[in-house]
């Protein structure tokens, strides 16, 4: 009976060490999957962030062309001259 008992305990230490390998290769492998998400948000998100960053210079760009003709049109000359092809008379 002691060559039973020894067998059990070594079916049941292998069944353990079993055990442990696949549940420590799950976690492995769940650890790679959240890794790799994350590696692909952080890619999406740093797109996004260039393209803003794009968006934002253009508006600026078009911001700082615009300026003058702003500045034109708050003198009220540009209006009158515009107002007056428009076809306004003036009083």
């Amino acid at each position: 009976m002691d060559e039973a008992t020894k067998e059990q305990k070594q079916d049941k230490n292998r069944r353990i060490a079993v055990g442990a390998t696949v549940g420590g290769v799950l976690v492995v492998f769940f650890l790679l999957i959240v890794l790799i998400i994350q590696f692909v948000q952080m890619g999406v998100l740093n797109s996004e962030s260039r393209e803003l960053d794009r968006s934002i210079t253009d508006y600026q760009q078009k911001i700082q062309n615009e300026e003058g003709i702003l500045d034109e049109y708050l003198s009220g000359d540009a209006l009158y001259w515009r107002a007056v092809m428009q076809g306004w008379k003036k009083q």
